[in-house]
This record gives structure tokens, C-alpha cells and sequence, in this order.
């Protein structure tokens, strides 16, 4: 109700006396306002919010209005102006359905101060506690306050939640007291017409009780509010009688009723659908007696949509024929018709709820009508108009003449009760002679908050041209200047303020009446009445007028300022007790129970076939039962009751929970119903299925998950602190000074002793740690702890020279010649070191010696001329420094004595171009680069092939004094110390986190290792294949902890918990508890920026920074004196810098947080089977309340199903239980007999099954034989070998691949089509006595048999038993899918046969699967006998394995394996490709643009078709198409679509595989960021494919 905008931008607002009386009125009490329309009721409220938010800030002002239009427009204004937080939440994206997380709500309490919505949206969160009416709301405005009476919800809030609580204390005048108290809030109502009619005292009583409030209006400054409100001039038209008597002059109207007459309902196809289901249905059972009910309810109704629509439909026909005339009545049926035509032929779910036999059968019918074009001559058009279309024209007429007169624009709102009526006088007027050029004309009809319509007449909203915005904005625009509205214009939308008002229909109460006249708001109006004469509607309007002068008179009386009367007695619900939650205020009463109860069905994951709803039945039933086969069918119903109700809840709950009863003693069907529900819903949130807001454990709606998501995307990354380094020690351990020694043996090279702060590990042959040397193969690292040593051994002196040495052969140029402190050293053994280069060392560095006793870096080199001429040319030298700027080091390979040829001599030469006077003096270096790997940890294949010599100077070369084979380990130490340090991380993680007492603690260093390398520190193994591995581990875990924990939850509350478990979001949360991040190992070798590791200065074992490599050059520079001036003292202080950076907190996404977890899962998988991955699942917990080994769990499962098993036993007739006969052939089929029967029943039982077995159906089971089924695959994938017997290694992305084409539903799908089973039996036939007589024609079977000829005997017969077959169900649609589906299996069997067992081009059948269009429930039998199959083994994955076999599933996953199956998914292949078809934008620097590809679809005359669409331009020769038939069938069409462009685009072709198109895509995506390729990972599959399954 908006008929006063405040000012905007929060200016100053303006407010009239009688409004500041009115607001002074409402800060003194609870009052309802009543004033005209256009008085500014809305201003003083804004008023009132004002005063609200500045005195109560702490709690809510809420504004409520009955209408979304209402609430958009309300809170536009009060945003405009008050300079607060508004919020609306009143439908459409935040529908209050979809509102069902506290956390919301706690935000919008946290960060408003005025809420704008629906009724229903608060009494929703109230009813839940999200909202607590007591604390949170200071304040609640009721806009059209007239409307809170029996069940709406303005009564609702007021009676469950505003009058239990404490009323105001009035001695608090000071806001700043209420702070923090539970007590009412204050009401405020606004309205034009407090009731709607009769006696006025108790309806002012009623409405005052209800809302707590006095109904005021000014009474001080009540003249001034008479300047403000202008009353129109009443008006009236009397107009003649048009009934038609006879024949109906509308042709096409007469031949509709002609054709609707001869039909007969029996013929109409949800008729036959409900005979068809009878027939099908067990009698004396719950389903029976519904479907019988429903179809004598509907014949006795004629009730079906086709019947029903058509009567309607002509109803409304006559009514427009009668009010409006022939034209318009030709015309809307005419247009009727066409759209209804439309709707059944087009393949566009214009109605989704129209079945396509109810379109066929429309179709027939309006096919025997006629249809021509409605005539637009205006004479046709005014011939046959009703007189009250005639008094009406020539009124409109004299009222805009009176307007321009007076040098108005005219405006008029015609109000008509009937949208039909509304439709076809606006169509009229349109096109009349007359008012056609006088008139702009648009209709107004109330805007649908559903897409889902019901009712044939519906199609009608297609009429429309313009939506309700546009039309109201043509009307304030004046681009229209009359209106046919609904009653949709009297209240609640803000219609520009007319000159004319008229009511076509006499209005149907007195609110409806005030509502409509105070449209009328110009200085000069008129609201004018049609009367028909002789009727009684100007009686009534004479009543209304004295009723509302006398209603004025009552609330402007002071003698009304007494205590309100209580109210009078509640209706028969009221004295029932309603339950209330005390922990959040949440509470449940009869009138919520019924929608609660729908809601928690409707949310529960569907099956497709069956859509979960609870299913009430009466007591006794509406009709006898076969009331509709009875000749004589009375449809009166004598029996008034009492009544009792029964609800029967879906069978994914437990029996205890499905079926609820109430006793015959209710005197209303409604109120046995809600009883009922009331019952049920409470017996749901005793067994913990709903939240204490009671609210299903599953409801999120999918707006508020991608709420989450985006705010999980914010916290995506996670500060952690840096990765532990095992070689530094804590300050305690520091002080001691001790070291320890060990013997490090790497291959055939002398061992060396390695010096360790920290204790060593022990390395043996077990280990496995080698590395790979191009020209020394492969060695074997070992390490044998020997004891310990003194800080004053005089060793550990000699050690850190030794050490000094080694490093600085190779990396002197990023080291301090002074600093010896190193975290590790190491020193020959005595008896083993080689006499001559010691003594060598030793004279050389005697003489070089400093004063102090010290040597410098040049001591550590000698000058290959004098080291030749000093040792006479030796030939065991370890390396040779070029001399060179570079000063690379070289491998020695002899002394050259021969002469060099010219083209040698030149290059020589060349190489010392920049000295003068170069002497060629022999005999010179003969030398070779050393090959140019540095991580000698990866793998490699063979020996790496020379690399080819050059030859030095000696002169200009140096020698350092190092043996060959301490050269090599100059160059080994950096892959060996980051072995080692990779196992102490490990021991580290080992000793600190999972502690030696743990049975984790087994699990060996190299799965340890593995499992805690990021991609990202290029290990050749990183986690990536274990956290594929320990994901599925982690899934079936979780599962079967849910499923023992959980006996009564039902399928969708279990895979929420499960995911809520086993998400990113929690792993992640659990690795930052325990700090887990700390072991994770994201450094990474890299050999040509390596430098050693000192105590005084920690860093990244091994290691530099990814920061550090960009900034760092990598040549290796080790000079006989490298430079110590200002330049490297600035080189030394930014390294400082950098390091102080690489100390700082770091950051890491939750995804690796999460993927580390659970690669520490499949390790322990890896190494102790399942029982250890569960004792490294349960030890992170995951917010699951209590852990059980799995054999535990299991047992506590099959004690349920002994007990079920036992009930049964105890309720048989006989001593053997019977079962239905399919178990012991679904037993056959997979080849495994069942202990517990009762598991394969529950596992074959579909939710629509009416039968009681007493077992839920099959979901629980499907929930965890998903996961069984995933970990049998994952499990063989992850250690699958191919023909030759070498592992395959599969990377996470072709896991996944072969995985998704193992267990998508459509292969799952074809094997339950194709798994059977031939049972014999035995049947009587006839057999002849005399063998010769058989076969000869015309001897008779009879006459043998009469004369003695023949006898019966029992012979064999085969019979197929399909495993689909065995479904256990009441549905008459799952057996029309059973046999459409497996017709088109036999079609497309041999094909998908053929793609399988085809070796020449093994290629997974993706498109052939997708035609067979099989629904999931085939799928879902599959995964829940697997399921059954797992618990009742107690476990064993063996047995699920051999069922698979005999279902032939195991048998598909080897041949993707051994054949090397192609499985790329069509569409993905496509996707692939183009991301390979980059080319270079000339517009755009080169910029590199890659191709686009689209599906084009295209739907006409009941078909679909599908192309590929390159660049916006379609693939010539990939188009297909096929028939609609919904969802299924555009995705087939998309599939062949796809399968045509790549046989088009030869993308199966050899040069075209799926590992180059994997090559291209990287190489692709390499071209756009050149340098990241040192900081990501490597690519993989799964990051490149973007998978379509």
C-alpha cells in the first residue's frame, strides 16, 4: 500500500498533523491506523521504523505485506528513505523455501535493522527458531492489517508466537532498558477498511484481539486529513439483462458444447491409467484402496485435467458470451483453442504437468472443431455486444469528455472479477469502433509465483502481451489510459491515482469495496458501479456506505480507549497443544504439520519413478470401494463423520516411521489429516531425522550451496606455517653439540661417514632409495648409524673442511668461503682414503697457508700448467675448471700430447679469443661437460651417450684437489641429502604427529613419502595416485560408519553426511588441526641453484624457493677467487631478505590439505588393507561421532538384518519362511547365495513397492554398493598391469576415465538388461501313444485322446528369468520403462557388444549406451545387491569381485585394462581437440585464440536435432537428430552429435590419438604462461579434461 513516498536519499521527510498524531499515537501503544487510500499510512510507518531503529537498534523492525509486488514496492520506499540496512526476502530466488540455514538468518539478524517480506516467510523462520520473535524483533508492521483472521498467516504469527510471550512493561519508556529483553514486540497495522463486513463490534473485537492492537484514526487533526483525502463521486449504471434463451448465437461455442456433450470420461486417458493401475495392484492392499479412491473421485467429479479443462473452459465461454457478447465469446474460444493446439502438438513443455496421452486426446477433440479467424470488421464487432458492454462504452465516453473539459488527461481502472472476462473486455475494447481510437487498453492480471500450472484454462496467460511492470508503467506514462484489471489493482500494487474508477462485477465484501474506490484519488473523481437491474447489489452498497460511516464513527469514538475484549472461542484446533523446540523456539503445530510434512518428503533425493510424498487415507474412505464399476453411482456421500486419518510415509523410512494413525473421533476430514501429520513429523524428529529448527537434515537448496560455495572460494586458501626442516634441531638439542656418525655406502663409490645433528636413519637394500647416473647406473643408497660424537672430537674440525670442499667444487658461487657451519658433514674414512691425493692436498695447502693458520677459497685450486708439471701429468683427476668467465667445471677425460689438426687448433683458439699472445703449448686438457643432470633421484632408462670433448689450455685452467670419485660425490650429495631429508620429514611425521604406538606408524618411508609430496616438488611420485586411492578408501569407510551409526536415516541424509564428511572443507579443517601441513613436502631439488644448509641460517632443505629460482641466475660460477666487494654484499642482503619472506606464514589451498589426507589413507591401504586405511580414517575423525573397526560395524548391520530375519520367523504360519520367488533367482544370476535373505530382499525392493516385506527399500543399500563399487574398480585400476605384466601406473586422470566407463549408469544399466538366468519347469502336454501316429495331418488331438491314443505326460521347459525383472515394485511406469527400455537394449545390444569385444579398434560404446535411455533404477539394482553382497559376506571384496564377474562387469573393467579400451568420453574428445586448434589473432598482438565449440539444438514437429558449431559455423555432416522425447533424447542427440564431428574431423585417425591430443592440449596451455612451468605441477589428465558423464 503505497500511497505515500517519502522523500528519497534520507532528506528531510515532511509530515502532516494528523500523521505526526498517528506516529505519537503508535510510540504510546499497538494500533492498527485506518485511513483512506492516499492518506499516507505508509509515511507515518516509515516514521515509526525511524524512531524503532534509532531507540531498540539491537533488535529487528519487520514490515510485513501480504503480497510479493507489495514487498518489493514497500521496501523500495522505506530504502529511499531511512539511511539503514533493509533487506526483502519475499520470493522468487529467496522464496522462503529456500531460506533453511541458520547461518542466513544469523547474518541477517547480525547486519539489519529492517526487514521486508511475506507473512508466510517469517511465520516459516519462526516455526523453524531461526528467528526468535522474543529477542530479535522489537517491532512488526502489518500492512492491509485486515487480513489477519482464521488461518492467514499475519493470525498465525500472532497466535503461535506473539501472545505466549510476556507483555510489555509500559514503566520502561527508555528504549535503552529493553535491551536484551524477552518480551512482545510492538505491532503497528495499516489498512483502508479494518474488516470486510457484518457486525462491525465483533469484527473490530476480532481483529483488535488477534493483532493485540486498537483500531485508530486522527482525531485531533481530522480536518486537515479530509484536505489530503478526496473522496470520488459515486456513480452507478443500470444496465439490462443479456440472457440468452435458445440457441447459442456463437457457432464455434455450440460446436465445442455439442462435441464435450458426446464424450464419455470413461474414454479419457488418466481414466484408463487408473483402471490399467487397479488392475495391476494387489487387492486389500493401502495402494489398491488409494487408486480406487481416486478414480471413483474422479468420475464422480469428471475431475480428469481434459474434463474438467473443457467444462471450464465453456463456462467461461457462456460467461463471456453473456456479459460481453458473441464477438468476444467467438474470439476467446477461437484463441482458447489455437493455444490449446499449440500446446499439444508442440515438442515445448508449455504445461510440464501434461501427460502426452492427454495431449493426444485433446488433440482428437479439438480436431472435430473448426476453427476460422475471428472477424475484425467492426460491424462484426459491435453486432451481439452485451447492453452492459453498451452502458459501459458510452460511460468511459462521458468520462473522458468530463476529464478534457475540465483540461484533465483521462485515466480509468475498470475492475472485472474474472481473469476470462478481463481478457476478453480489454480484447473487445481494443478493437470496437468506438473505443478503439479513444482508448489505449491493457488488462491486468495478478503475476503467477509458480511455473507449474495445473488447470487447462491456464494456457490463457499466453493472451498476455505486455507483463504487469510494463502495463503499469504504460498507465503512469500515460501511454495507456484505461485498465481491465482483476482485483489484483485493489490492493497491494501502486496504480497511478485515477480520475475514473468502475466495477464491472458489484465488489464481494466491504474491504474489496474501500480498497477499489480509493483508486479513485484525484482532486476529481468518480467511482462508479454497474448495476444489473432488479438485483440487490445497490441495496448492498447502501449497507456498506451506512457500515463504514458507522465503522469511522466506532474508532474515532474516545469512549474506546477501554481494555480490549478478549476474544471469542478458537476454532477446533486451537486447545491443541502445539510442541516447541526450547533449544531454538522451533515449533510445530497442527496447521504447520501437514506443509512440514510435505516438505521433508519433497526434499528427500528421488528416484525419477517415484517422487516421495506422504499418502493419506480416511476412514471410513469418501466411496465404497468399486464404487466407479457400480451401475448405479449415487456421488452423495451421506457419512458426516467422525472421521480418522492414516499417513503412510515413504518407504525409504523404517516401518516404525512410515505408518501413522489416529483414532475415528475427528469431526472434519482436515482436522483427522493434521493429526495425523502432527504425529508423524514428531515422530520424525524423535528419531533425530530433523534438526532442532525442525527441518529435514538434507534441506539446502541449491541457491544457498553455491552461497557456500562462493564462500568456501574466500577461504579456499589457508595460512600454514613453513614445511618442518629435520636437519635443524631446537635450541635445547643445538646447545649439546654432539654428533652423530654414520657410514654412507652409495653404490661401488668408497664410503664416506656423514656427520648428522639429528639421529640418522637406517638405509638398507629394503629401502629401495637409489639414484640413477648417467654413466655409473644405478646405486643403492645405504646408511648405517655408528654412534656418536663429541662437540670437542677433533673430527668434526676436519669434517667441516672436508665438507667445505665437496660443496664448493660444484656451488662455491652461492656460498661463504668463512662459514663451515653446516647442518651436516662429512668425512672420509681414514683407512680408506687415498694416499696420494691427501698428500697432494696436504703439500699444497702446507704452502699456501695463511699467517693464521687459515686458508682461503684460491687454496682449494691449483693451476693445471703447475699441477701437470708438479705430478707429472697424472690421469686420476676428478674435475678441471675451464677458466673461462663461467668457470665450469669439466669432466677430465686425458693429457693431449698429440697435435691438434687445423679445424681443432682453430676452435682452440676461438675458445681464448679474448687473451692476447695465446701460445698452443702441449700437451693440453682433453675434457667433456659432465652431463647436465643434477636430480639424480629420477629414474631414466639406460646410459646416457657421452657427450663430445673439447680441449683446454693449462695455462688458463685450474685443478681442484679432489679424487674422481670425490667428484662424483660432488655431485651426488644434493640427490642424497634430499633422500635423506625426505625420510626424516617422514620419521619427523612418524614420531610427533602419529606417535611410535600407532599402528600407522608401520606403514614404511617410501609409501610415507609418497603419499606426503606435493605435485609440486617434482618427486617422481607425489601423492596424486595415493589420494586417488585414499578417496575412494576414505568414501566406503565413511559409508559403512554412517550406515551402522545411522539404522533409521534414509539414503539422502546419509550421502549428505557422507559428503559433509569427506569434503575438501573438512579434510582440509582436520590437516590444519593437527598441523598435518607441516610434513607436507612442497620444496623441491633443483640442482643448479642448490646450495648446502647452515645451522645459523635455515632454509628449505636441499632446496631453494619457487621464488628464489625466479630471482636467482642458475649458472654455477665457481672461481679460483670469487669476488667479495659492495655489488655482493647487496646480493647477500637480498638473499636475506629472502629468506626472512620464505620464514614468513605461507599459504596453501584447502584442496592440498585435503589431498594429503586422504593419499595418507591409500598409503595405509596400500600397506595393511583396508583395516589400516580405516585406522588412518578414523584417526582424523572427520566429525563423526564414534569410530568401529569395520568387521565391528558390520556386525552390527547384519544384527539388524538377523532380527528382520527373526521377525519374519515370527510371523510365518509355518516353520520355512517364503520369500518372493525372484530371490533365489537374482541368487542364480550372481552366482552367490545369500546367508541373510532379508539383504537381497531390501536390496531388489523399489520405494514404489506396496507390498509389505518387511525391509525398507533399496536406497540404503544402493547408498553403500556405490561405494563397494568404486573401491573394487579404483583398487584394480590403481594396480592394474597390462598383457605384458608391467604396471600400468595409471595417473589420477586415467583412473578416473577407466572408472566413470566401469560404473556410469548406463553400462551399469546394460549389464542388469543383459544378466539372466534359464530356469526349467515342467508343464502337461499331450503325448501319443503310437510314436508313427505323430505328425500325420488331420488325425485330431482330441479323438486321440478320447480313443486312448494319447496320454498327458510332464515335460521340460526352459524359461528366461531376467535380473531386471526381479525388481520388486507397485508401479505400472516402471513396467512400461522395463519394456520400452528393454526393446531398445535388444536393438542396440550387439552394436555395444561389438565396441567392447572389438580388438582391431577397442572403443568404449558412449553413444550406443546413451540410446538404450535406460532409467536409474536399473543402475540402482545393480549397486544395491553389490551392497547386499558386501555386509552380508561380512566384508569380503572377494565376493563382490566374483559377483561382478558373473554379472559380467569385472570382465568389462579388465578388457578397458588389458585391450587398452579407448574411453575418452566424445565430448570431451571434441573439447580436447579444440583446445589443440590455437591460432594467433592478428587484431590482438598474437595473442593466442583458441577455437569454440557449441551444440546446436534444434526442435520442431516432435523431433530434435543436434550440430557442432566451430567458431559459431556448423560442422558440415554433424548434424543428427531423432525423436523428442525429453531430457534423455537431447542428450543422445548431443552424444551422436559429437560421435558424427570427431568421423568428420578424423580425430580417431592414427596421428590423432587421445595421448597426442593430450600433448597439444598441454602444449597449448603451456604457450599462454611460459614461466609457470617451474612453480605447477605436472599436467595430468584430470586437469585437462573437462570430463561430460
Amino acid at each position: 500500500m503505497a500511497d505515500n513516498n517519502p522523500a528519497t536519499n534520507y532528506g528531510p521527510i515532511e509530515t502532516r498533523n494528523y500523521q505526526q498524531e498517528m506516529l505519537e499515537e503508535s510510540l504510546r501503544r499497538n494500533i492498527i491506523i485506518a485511513m483512506d487510500t492516499g492518506s499516507g499510512k505508509t509515511h507515518i510507518a516509515v516514521l515509526r521504523l525511524k524512531h524503532q531503529v534509532e531507540r531498540e537498534a539491537r533488535k529487528l523492525s519487520w514490515f510485513l505485506a501480504p503480497t510479493v509486488s507489495l514487498c518489493e514496492q514497500q521496501c523500495n520506499v522505506i530504502k529511499s528513505a531511512l539511511p539503514v540496512n533493509v533487506g526483502l526476502i519475499s520470493g522468487g530466488a529467496q522464496a522462503p523455501d529456500q531460506w533453511k540455514d541458520a547461518t542466513l538468518w544469523k547474518a541477517v539478524v547480525n547486519t539489519h535493522q529492517i526487514m521486508v517480506s511475506t507473512p508466510q516467510v517469517l511465520l516459516d523462520a519462526l516455526r523453524h527458531g531461526y528467528i526468535t520473535m522474543r529477542s530479535d524483533i522489537g517491532l512488526i508492521v502489518f500492512d492491509e492489517a485486515h487480513h489477519a483472521t482464521n488461518d492467514h498467516p499475519y493470525n498465525r504469527l500472532m497466535l503461535e508466537f506473539y501472545h505466549p510471550l510476556p507483555p510489555r512493561d509500559p514503566s520502561l519508556a527508555n528504549m535503552a532498558y529493553r535491551q536484551g529483553r524477552f518480551e512482545r514486540p510492538m505491532i503497528l497495522g495499516l489498512t483502508a477498511s479494518p474488516i470486510f463486513g457484518g457486525n462491525v463490534d465483533k469484527a473490530f473485537q476480532m481483529i483488535e484481539t488477534n493483532l493485540d492492537c486498537k483500531i485508530v484514526s486522527p482525531r485531533q487533526n481530522r480536518a486537515e486529513l479530509g484536505l489530503h483525502v478526496h473522496r470520488p463521486v459515486f456513480k452507478h449504471i443500470i444496465y439490462d439483462t443479456s440472457d440468452i434463451i435458445g440457441t447459442s448465437p456463437s457457432p464455434i461455442l455450440r460446436s465445442l458444447e455439442s462435441i464435450y456433450n458426446d464424450l464419455n470420461i470413461e474414454n479419457d486417458p488418466y481414466i484408463k491409467s487408473l483402471k490399467n493401475q487397479l488392475s495391476k495392484t494387489s487387492p486389500d492392499t493401502a495402494d489398491y484402496r488409494r487408486i480406487d479412491q481416486q478414480l471413483s473421485k474422479t468420475i464422480a467429479n469428471e475431475g480428469t485435467f481434459t474434463h474438467k479443462g473443457l467444462r471450464d473452459f465453456i463456462r467461461s465461454a457462456k460467461d463471456i458470451l453473456t456479459e460481453v457478447g458473441v464477438w468476444a465469446a467467438n474470439w476467446y474460444v477461437t484463441e482458447v483453442l489455437q493455444q490449446a493446439k499449440k500446446a499439444a502438438q508442440s515438442s515445448e513443455h508449455i504445461m510440464p504437468t501434461w501427460q502426452s496421452q492427454e495431449k493426444a486426446y485433446l488433440l482428437g477433440i479439438i480436431n472435430q472443431i473448426t476453427i476460422t479467424p475471428v472477424s475484425r470488421n467492426p460491424d462484426d464487432v459491435v453486432d451481439g455486444q452485451s447492453d452492459k458492454v453498451t452502458a459501459l462504452i458510452q460511460c468511459i465516453l462521458n468520462e473522458k469528455e468530463d476529464a478534457e473539459n475540465e483540461d484533465e488527461r483521462f485515466s480509468g481502472l475498470i475492475f472485472v472479477q474474472r481473469r476470462d472476462v478481463v481478457l476478453a473486455l480489454a480484447e473487445l475494447l481494443r478493437h470496437h469502433p468506438v473505443t478503439g481510437t479513444e482508448f489505449q487498453v491493457g488488462p491486468l492480471l495478478g503475476a503467477s509465483d509458480s511455473s507449474h500450472r495445473h488447470a487447462f484454462l491456464d494456457i490463457t496467460r499466453k493472451f498476455l502481451k505486455q507483463s504487469q511492470d510494463e502495463t503499469l508503467t504504460d498507465f503512469k506514462l500515460g501511454d495507456k489510459n484505461l485498465i481491465v484489471s482483476t482485483a489484483v489493482a485493489e490492493e497491494g500494487i501502486d496504480v497511478q491515482a485515477c480520475g475514473c474508477v468502475i466495477r464491472w462485477d458489484h465488489p464481494p465484501n466491504m474491504a474489496s469495496w474501500a480498497q477499489s474506490r480509493g483508486r479513485a484519488r484525484k482532486k476529481r473523481s468518480t467511482f462508479i458501479m454497474m448495476f444489473e437491474k432488479g438485483t440487490v447489489d445497490r441495496e448492498n452498497v447502501l449497507k456498506w456506505e451506512k457500515l463504514e460511516e458507522e465503522m469511522v464513527a466506532r474508532y474515532i469514538n474516545p469512549l474506546r480507549d477501554l481494555e480490549m475484549a478478549k476474544n471469542e472461542a478458537p476454532d477446533d484446533d486451537e486447545g491443541f497443544a502445539p510442541f516447541r523446540v526450547e533449544s531454538t523456539g522451533a515449533l510445530l503445530s497442527l496447521q504447520s504439520a501437514i506443509p512440514h510434512l510435505n516438505h521433508f518428503c519433497a526434499v528427500m533425493p528421488h528416484r525419477g519413478h517415484f517422487v516421495y510424498q506422504p499418502l493419506y487415507d480416511l476412514d471410513p474412505p469418501d466411496y465404497p470401494i468399486g464404487w466407479h464399476s457400480f451401475n448405479n453411482q449415487d456421488p452423495s456421500n451421506p457419512y458426516t463423520g467422525p472421521w480418522a486419518s492414516t499417513v503412510t510415509l515413504p518407504r525409504m523410512l523404517p516401518q516404525e516411521l512410515r505408518v501413522f494413525r489416529t483414532s475415528r473421533i475427528y469431526l472434519n476430514k482436515v482436522s483427522a489429516h493434521r493429526r495425523a501429520a502432527f504425529r508423524a513429523y514428531k515422530a520424525l524428529y524423535d528419531a533425530g531425522l530433523l534438526s532442532d529448527n525442525l527441518l529435514p537434515l538434507v534441506d539446502e537448496d541449491p541457491e544457498i550451496k553455491e552461497l557456500k560455495k562462493t564462500i568456501e572460494k574466500r577461504t579456499s586458501m589457508a595460512d600454514v606455517s613453513s614445511q618442518i626442516d629435520p636437519w635443524v634441531l631446537d635450541s635445547a638439542e643445538q646447545e649439546n653439540g654432539d654428533w652423530f656418525i654414520s657410514k654412507l655406502m652409495v653404490g661401488e663409490l668408497p664410503p664416506i661417514q656423514m656427520l648428522t645433528r639429528s639421529w640418522p636413519v637406517l638405509l638398507t637394500l629394503a629401502d629401495n632409495l637409489k639414484l640413477y647416473h648417467p654413466s655409473l647406473q644405478i646405486l643403492n643408497i645405504l646408511l648405517e648409524p655408528m654412534g656418536k660424537l663429541q662437540a670437542s672430537d677433533e673430527r668434526i674440525s676436519e669434517a667441516r673442511e672436508y665438507t667445505r670442499m665437496l660443496f664448493w667444487s660444484i656451488n662455491g658461487s652461492r656460498m661463504k668461503w668463512d662459514d663451515t657451519d653446516f647442518a651436516y658433514l662429512f668425512l672420509r674414512p681414514t683407512e680408506e682414503s687415498p694416499s696420494e691425493w691427501n698428500a697432494r692436498r696436504a703439500c699444497w695447502m702446507q704452502s699456501r697457508m695463511n699467517v693464521d693458520g687459515t686458508h682461503s677459497s684460491a687454496d682449494f685450486v691449483i693451476p693445471a700448467l703447475l699441477f701437470g708439471e708438479e705430478y707429472h701429468y697424472p690421469s686420476d683427476i676428478g674435475m678441471v675448471y675451464d677458466g673461462t668467465s663461467s668457470f665450469k667445471p669439466r669432466d677430465f677425460v686425458q693429457w693431449r700430447w698429440d697435435p691438434l689438426n687445423e679445424e681443432e687448433e682453430a676452435m682452440l683458439l676461438e675458445r681464448y679469443s679474448r687473451f692476447t699472445d695465446v701460445q698452443i703449448q702441449y700437451p693440453l686438457l682433453e675434457v667433456r661437460p659432465f652431463h647436465p643432470r643434477t636430480n639424480f633421484l629420477l629414474p631414466r632408462v639406460g646410459p646416457a651417450p657421452p657427450p663430445p670433448s673439447l680441449f683446454l689450455l693449462p695455462q688458463y685452467a685450474s685443478i681442484p684437489f679432489l679424487s674422481q670419485s670425490e667428484s662424483h660425490y660432488a655431485f651426488l650429495l644434493p640427490s642424497i641429502l634430499r633422500a635423506l631429508a625426505l625420510n626424516l620429514t617422514v620419521d619427523s611425521l612418524r614420531t610427533n604427529l602419529l606417535t611410535q604406538s600407532s599402528i600407522l606408524s608401520t606403514i614404511p618411508n617410501s609409501l610415507m613419502i609418497t603419499a606426503m609430496c606435493a605435485p609440486v616438488s617434482q618427486e617422481p611420485q607425489n601423492y596424486q595416485r595415493y589420494e586417488t586411492l585414499g578417496d575412494t578408501v576414505l568414501k566406503l569407510v565413511v559409508a559403512i560408519q554412517l550406515l551402522a551409526e545411522y539404522p533409521l536415516w534414509p539414503e539422502g541424509y546419509l550421502t549428505k553426511r557422507k559428503d559433509q564428511s569427506v569434503s575438501n572443507v573438512m579434510l582440509a579443517k582436520e590437516n590444519l588441526g593437527r598441523k598435518l601441513y607441516r610434513w607436507i613436502i612442497r620444496d623441491r631439488l633443483v640442482g643448479k641453484k642448490w646450495k648446502p644448509l647452515y645451522v645459523s641460517r635455515p632454509a628449505p632443505p636441499g632446496m631453494t624457493s619457487t621464488q628464489e629460482q625466479d630471482q636467482t641466475d642458475g649458472t654455477t660460477n665457481t672461481t679460483s677467487n670469487p669476488p667479495n666487494n659492495k655489488a655482493t654484499e647487496k646480493q647477500d642482503d637480498k638473499k636475506k631478505k629472502k629468506k626472512k619472506q620464505a620464514n614468513d606464514p605461507q599459504q596453501l589451498s584447502t584442496k592440498v590439505l585435503a589431498d594429503v589426507v586422504e593419499s595418507l589413507i591409500g598409503a595405509a591401504y596400500i600397506h595393511g588393507g583396508l583395516a589400516l586405511g580405516y585406522e588412518c580414517a578414523s584417526f582424523f575423525k572427520l566429525n563423526l561421532e564414534s569410530w568401529f573397526p569395520i568387521p565391528e560395524r558390520i556386525s552390527t548391520i547384519l544384527g539388524r538384518a538377523d532380527s528382520t530375519y527373526a521377525s519374519f520367523l515370527s510371523t510365518s504360519v509355518s516353520d520355512e519362511i517364503q520369500f518372493p520367488a525372484q530371490l533365489s533367482n537374482v541368487e542364480k544370476i550372481i552366482g552367490y547365495e545369500f546367508l541373510r535373505p532379508t539383504l537381497l530382499l531390501e536390496a531388489l525392493t523399489h520405494p514404489s513397492c506396496q507390498e509389505d516385506h518387511g525391509t525398507i527399500s533399496y536406497e540404503r543399500m544402493e547408498f553403500l554398493g556405490d561405494a563397494v563399487l568404486d573401491m573394487v574398480v579404483n583398487d584394480y585400476l590403481f594396480h592394474a598391469t597390462g598383457k605384458d605384466g608391467k604396471p600400468k601406473e595409471y595417473s589420477p586422470g586415467h583412473i578416473f576415465l577407466r572408472k566413470s566407463a566401469t560404473v556410469n549408469a548406463h553400462i551399469l544399466a546394460f549389464v542388469c538388461l543383459k544378466s539372466k538366468v534359464e530356469v526349467q519347469a515342467r508343464m502337461p502336454k499331450p503325448h501319443a501313444l503310437n510314436p508313427s501316429a505323430e505328425g500325420q495331418g488331420g488325425a485330431s488331438s482330441r479323438k486321440q485322446r478320447y480313443r486312448g491314443e494319447q496320454k498327458i505326460v510332464l515335460e521340460e521347459e526352459q524359461h528366461t528369468v531376467h535380473l531386471f525383472k526381479c525388481l520388486l515394485h507397485s508401479s505400472t511406469r516402471i513396467l512400461d520403462d522395463q519394456d520400452m527400455t528393454y526393446a531398445r537394449f535388444l536393438k542396440f545390444e550387439a552394436e555395444i557388444t561389438q565396441d567392447l569385444e572389438n580388438k582391431e579398434r577397442p572403443m568404449f560404446p558412449w553413444a550406443s549406451l546413451t540410446r538404450i535411455q535406460a532409467p536409474k533404477f536399473f543402475s540402482d539394482m545393480i549397486e544395491s545387491i553389490l551392497g547386499a553382497a558386501y555386509i552380508d559376506s561380512e566384508g569380503n571384496l572377494e565376493v563382490v569381485r566374483e559377483v561382478m564377474r558373473s554379472l559380467g562387469l569385472y570382465q568389462i573393467l579388465e578388457r578397458i585394462v588389458k585391450e587398452d579400451l579407448d574411453v575418452l568420453h566424445p565430448v570431451s574428445r571434441l573439447s580436447m581437440w579444440v583446445a589443440t586448434q590455437a591460432v594467433a589473432d592478428p587484431d590482438k598482438d598474437s595473442e593466442v585464440v583458441h577455437k569454440k565449440i557449441d551444440y546446436d539444438f534444434k526442435k520442431e514437429k516432435g523431433r530434435i536435432s543436434c550440430a557442432i558449431l566451430l567458431d559459431g559455423v556448423e560442422l558440415e555432416g554433424s548434424r543428427v537428430d531423432d525423436l523428442y522425447g525429453g531430457r534423455a533424447s537431447q542428450e543422445e542427440v548431443r552424444l551422436a552429435s559429437a560421435e558424427q564431428a570427431i568421423k568428420v574431423l578424423r580425430l580417431r585417425d592414427v596421428g590423432v590419438s587421445h595421448e597426442r591430443l593430450k600433448k597439444k592440449t598441454q602444449k597449448s596451455k603451456a604457450k599462454k604462461g611460459k614461466n609457470e612451468d617451474e612453480v605447477k605441477k605436472p599436467p595430468s589428465l584430470s586437469g585437462d579434461v573437462d570430463m561430460v558423464l
